[in-house]
């Protein structure tokens, strides 16, 4: 189902870009994901505003939260109970970064750490349950943890969410497919060696485009960095780059959407 009205605990329901320049990001985002972005008129809101797709809210995007942090896309998983997903991090043997705190009447946020050093957030719904359109053209449709730990990986997200992992051969390397509820939602693979060593454990946001081709030549034009240049795969053609900020992303044309 791709327009949702609510979500699943244990199931991503957002994803929000943290960077150094919002105003440059929204230009280069509307332009080549074709979004359009309304910031929020509250100076409370510490300048967060939202992308849509059409009349659908999809993704969020702010300033850096800390200094000294790099611009990245943030993950958020839907939970019923942020509270006691932070005591099951602890006993896990991950991090809390930020307790569960609300964020007005929209929500209550939390944001933690895996002992792979991966960072993720949780949303427990208020007015707002996350994307209202998800697996279409302008739309995230898989997040994926590129670990340094699968093992620390495995077990914590387990603990953590209840998620179930399914792990299959890809060739020269492994893939996880993390189960909730027996459906698919999310990926996990360890980092490849060609990876440089500074890189973290991190989870890795997923847009569906209509046309690769195109999307990638636009975001060149826009100044962005192609990291990982059209590379096939089962679900269909995928890249991953970096915006002129610095954040990772990856664009896939999903075969469904061809």
């Amino acid at each position: 189902m791709s327009v949702r009205s609510a979500y699943d605990p244990g199931v991503p329901c957002w994803v929000d870009l943290s960077t150094t320049d919002v105003a440059a990001a929204v230009d280069f985002y509307s332009d080549v994901l074709g979004w359009r972005a309304e910031m929020i008129d509250d100076p409370a809101a510490g300048g967060y505003g939202q992308f849509y797709t059409g009349d659908k809210v999809v993704a969020g995007v702010g300033p850096l939260q800390a200094e000294g942090m790099p611009p990245v896309w943030n993950m958020y998983v839907s939970t019923d109970g942020a509270a006691a997903v932070a005591d099951r991090v602890k006993n896990a043997g991950g991090a809390v970064v930020a307790e569960p705190f609300p964020v007005f009447d929209e929500g209550t946020m939390g944001v933690f750490q895996g002992p792979d050093g991966s960072v993720f957030s949780v949303w427990q719904p208020g007015n707002h349950h996350g994307a209202a359109l998800v697996n279409e053209p302008g739309a995230f449709c898989w997040n994926e943890l590129a670990t340094r730990d699968v093992e620390a990986a495995t077990g914590f997200y387990r603990s953590v969410f209840g998620w179930e992992p399914q792990t299959s051969s890809m060739g020269e390397f492994e893939y996880t497919e993390w189960h909730n509820g027996g459906r698919s939602i999310a990926g996990m693979m360890a980092i490849s060696p060609d990876y440089p060593p500074q890189v973290p454990s991190h989870w890795m946001s997923y847009f569906s485009v209509a046309d690769l081709d195109a999307t990638l030549a636009r975001a060149r034009e826009k100044g962005a960095t192609v990291v990982v240049d059209k590379v096939e795969a089962p679900p269909g053609p995928f890249s991953i780059l970096t915006d002129p900020q610095g954040a990772a992303f990856a664009v896939i044309q999903l075969h469904e959407n061809s």
